[in-house]
């Protein structure tokens, strides 16, 4: 979990769906995209193919957050930082 020391912080519980290789790749990103922000977060993989599809899932890699689709692809770090900006000023 990236700031788990934090527990003041909200806690965004991820999922990163798809193949191995592409959720690395977007887990990466993720932490790199986040590590400044004050939130805590807890990343999840999912690379069962069925329950990916079942859960609304179309493109490897997908990042899900609370049965929302936040990000589809292979999407730049400035785009997820914006992601989880909005998602901390929505959830404040």
């Amino acid at each position: 979990m990236l700031h788990a020391e934090h527990e003041e912080w909200p806690l965004l519980d991820v999922t990163i769906h798809g193949s191995d290789t592409e959720r690395v790749k977007l887990a990466k990103r993720l932490v790199c995209a986040v590590k400044h922000l004050p939130l805590r977060l807890q990343i999840r993989y999912e690379k069962d193919a069925i329950k990916s599809i079942e859960r609304g899932v179309a493109k490897d890699p997908t990042l899900e957050w609370q049965g929302k689709i936040l990000a589809e692809g292979l999407v730049s770090a400035e785009e997820l930082t914006k992601i989880f900006e909005n998602l901390l000023k929505t959830s404040s």
